[in-house]
C-alpha cells in the first residue's frame, strides 16, 4: 500500500511524519555515494534520527559546501538515534556492477544500525533486497531530512577515504577530485595507467586498462 498521496510535496520531516501515523517508530533514511566515479568505493550510510529533531542548514549533501558538511556530520553523529554505514569497494563493483554494489552498500548500513529500523526511506528508485517496508523516493535527499542526513554521512565518510588514498596512490588527484572523472583525472590515467583502486570496468578506465594488457 502506498503510503503517499501522488501529489504530495513534503517538507524534509513529511514523509517521516507519515510513516510514523501508520505505525512505524523506527524510520531509516538510506542514501550513497560514489556510484559515478571512476574509482575508489561506493559509500552508503542509513541514519535514524529523533522524531522533530532540528538540523539547521541540513540539505542534500551536493548542495551544501565540505565544510557545511563536515560541520552537519558531526551534528548528525550526535544527535541520530543511530548511524550505519556500508560501502562496496572497486572490486566489487567491477565483479557485480554498480547498482548491484549500491544496493549491497545500502543492505550494509542497514544491518550496521544499532537501532533496528521498521522502515526504509531510501534515495533514488530501486528498493534494497531486503524484508523490511521500504519506499524509494526521487531525489530523496532533498525531500527527508533522515535521507538528507544519511547523503552527508555517506558524502564525507567517502570524501575521506579517497584523501587517505590520495596519499596510498599519489599522481591521480584523488583528495581533489574525489575519483571523479574530471579532466584532471583522466590525464593521470592516461599518464600512469590506472591504479588498484580504479574501476576497470567504466568507461574511462577500461580503455587503459587494455592498452596496459596489450589489446
Amino acid at each position: 500500500m502506498d503510503l503517499f498521496g501522488a501529489e504530495q510535496k513534503p517538507t524534509l520531516w513529511e514523509f517521516e511524519t507519515l510513516v510514523s501515523r501508520q505505525g512505524y517508530k523506527s524510520v531509516a533514511g538510506i542514501d550513497e555515494a560514489g556510484r559515478g566515479p571512476l574509482a575508489g568505493p561506493v559509500v552508503a550510510a542509513a541514519v535514524i534520527l529523533p522524531e522533530g529533531v532540528e538540523i539547521p542548514g541540513i540539505n542534500d549533501s551536493k548542495k551544501l559546501s565540505p565544510p557545511s558538511r563536515d560541520g552537519l556530520f558531526e551534528v548528525i553523529l550526535e544527535k541520530a538515534l543511530s548511524v550505519g554505514i556500508g560501502h562496496s569497494d572497486h572490486a566489487i563493483i567491477d565483479r557485480i556492477n554498480i547498482l548491484q554494489a549500491t544496493l549491497a552498500a545500502m543492505k550494509q548500513a542497514v544491518a550496521n544500525l544499532t537501532t533496528p529500523p521498521d522502515y526504509l526511506l531510501i534515495d533514488g528508485i530501486t528498493k534494497i533486497p531486503i524484508t523490511i517496508p521500504q519506499r524509494t523516493i526521487k531525489k530523496g535527499d532533498g525531500a527527508s531530512i533522515s535521507i538528507a542526513a544519511a547523503s552527508i554521512i555517506a558524502k564525507v565518510t567517502r570524501d575521506r577515504l579517497m584523501v587517505e588514498y590520495d596519499i596510498q596512490y599519489p599522481g591521480y588527484g584523488f583528495a581533489e577530485h574525489k575519483g571523479y572523472g574530471c579532466a584532471s583525472h583522466m590525464a593521470a590515467i592516461a599518464a600512469l595507467g590506472p591504479c588498484d583502486i580504479h574501476r576497470k570496468t567504466f568507461r574511462g578506465v577500461k580503455e587503459h586498462v587494455k592498452a596496459v594488457n596489450g589489446e
